[in-house]
């Protein structure tokens, strides 16, 4: 309800305020939102016609819930969400240590106080910003930690017997009562810390030591799990899974244009990165594209997965590359070069799970592998595939780059070169410029010269041409030129 200027308990009866569970509470706000056809997930994109429906409908269902997928699939952020479909505000016993409802009390406290003040037991409210917690599963976690459990301390302070329901201590979940209570990465809590969690789940109760405490609390439970913890680390035990209402898959971006989306939306950038440096459309495709390459990576174990996260650093660290390039030049602006995707390869090396045989090759060689993979893969969707030109035994568009790099003891694009050396370079190559026009004359004088770039390590790849790094940039050369000279010599 709308926070009133309600402070006692009678004033809250003659708003005639009534009270509602937190399943109902998400149930009713959710099919209001989705009458009017409101977003109830904001900043969630790819899940619109898999995930969230079946969320909805787990909500719908006043079910607790399981998300269920590898990493980086904003499992916790739908569950933060949550929050947006909770009542404003709601009120409170003042005092209370597990957000006793006025008109149905449960602690023994609240009880006590209603019970000595009547219709003057003071009221507070409290915001659904602060009905969320979570608590991370680690093996260290204890049932004291969530439950709770008895307190000397407050025993000695109070004078109480240890048979006196009063010295309990409550742990994390009682203290979450009408709250959302998350629960990261399930499976790394001990199983008899998960059997636990049986009796509140089913009946909503606790249990602490020997006490007959019974303290139906009104929860709503998300938890969030990673299939790879199944043999790793743990398991979620059966009749924990049994007493969660529904399990909802999670998944990564289906395609390139979801993806851009959330790694935009998710980097942390400076103004002054945004401002100074223009990223062309294909350099933002190639990003996103080495996460799709890298969950189809045979160096990659694909049963861990490949965080959305890596993509989102892996755009920060392109932009800074090109912003400490700029800082060194001088340059007031500058476009985001293919060299500088070089500098996105920590963003990935610790970001993957190698197998074997990427072990064997090494983090640094698996990352440039996938920046190699994915050029190849994009390129036939700017220029024609190399590969069927070569089967129709017909001249190539690409033989007179060929032939020029043939007449070239060698041609480099060094790191730190300015915006206008690098173009000056790029323009030298005159085959280059009249394949861009004939294949991409649409393409903006902005992206022009990252496409180019992008032609010769194209090339590379299709064993058309040869690269070589070097410490200060990168050399290309043909494939067979270099070999031939020598052998004239």
């Amino acid at each position: 309800m709308t926070h009133p200027d309600i402070k006692t308990l009678g004033q809250l009866k003659t708003a005639y305020y009534q009270p509602k569970s937190i399943k109902d509470e998400l149930r009713d706000n959710l099919i209001a939102k989705i009458k009017r056809g409101e977003t109830a997930f904001h900043g969630i994109h790819g899940y619109e016609h898999t995930v969230i429906p079946e969320l909805e409908r787990a909500i719908l269902s006043r079910h607790n819930i399981n998300l269920l997928g590898l990493r980086g699939q904003a499992k916790t952020r739908l569950a933060r969400l949550m929050v947006g479909l909770l009542d404003e505000w709601i009120p409170v016993v003042e005092g209370s240590e597990i957000n006793d409802d006025p008109l149905n009390p449960i602690s023994r406290h609240a009880r006590m106080v209603i019970e000595e003040k009547g219709d003057d037991t003071p009221i507070t409210w409290l915001h659904r910003d602060e009905r969320f917690s979570e608590k991370l599963a680690t093996p260290d976690v204890t049932v004291a930690d969530l439950i709770g459990d008895v307190d000397p301390i407050k025993a000695a302070n109070l004078k109480l017997s240890y048979a006196d329901d009063r010295v309990i201590h409550f742990g994390m979940i009682p203290r979450a009562n009408r709250s959302i209570f998350v629960i990261n990465e399930l499976p790394d809590l001990q199983a008899r810390i998960q059997v636990a969690l049986f009796n509140i789940l089913q009946e909503g109760d606790i249990q602490i030591r020997g006490f007959k405490l019974r303290l139906p609390l009104d929860m709503q439970f998300v938890f969030t799990a990673n299939p790879e913890d199944y043999t790793n680390r743990g398991s979620i035990v059966t009749p924990l899974k049994d007493r969660i209402g529904s399990q909802i898959l999670t998944h990564y971006p289906e395609d390139i244009e979801t993806a851009k989306v959330i790694t935009e939306q998710e980097a942390q950038l400076d103004n002054r990165q945004s401002e100074r440096i223009y990223v062309p459309a294909l350099a933002k495709d190639l990003l996103e594209q080495l996460s799709f390459e890298a969950r189809n990576s045979e160096y990659i174990d694909e049963k861990s997965g490949v965080s959305a996260r890596m993509s989102i650093t892996a755009f920060e660290n392109l932009l800074s590359t090109a912003e400490r390039r700029i800082l060194q030049t001088g340059d007031d602006k500058t476009t985001v070069r293919l060299s500088d995707f070089l500098g996105v390869i920590p963003a990935i090396t610790g970001k993957v799970e190698l197998v074997y045989e990427g072990e064997q090759e090494g983090a640094a060689w698996v990352a440039q592998n996938l920046l190699n993979n994915a050029i190849k893969t994009l390129f036939p969707d700017y220029f024609p595939e190399i590969k069927k030109l070569e089967r129709e035994d017909a001249e190539s568009p690409y033989d007179a780059i060929a032939s020029w790099f043939f007449n070239q003891s060698d041609f480099e694009l060094l790191d730190d070169l300015s915006d206008a050396e690098y173009k000056e370079r790029l323009d030298a190559i005159t085959p280059l410029n009249a394949l861009v026009k004939k294949y991409q004359p649409e393409c903006p004088s902005t992206d022009r010269h990252f496409l180019k770039e992008f032609v010769l390590w194209g090339l590379v790849e299709f064993k058309k041409l040869s690269k070589h790094r070097f410490t200060k940039g990168m050399q290309f050369k043909d494939l067979y030129g270099s070999y031939i000279s020598r052998l004239n010599n």
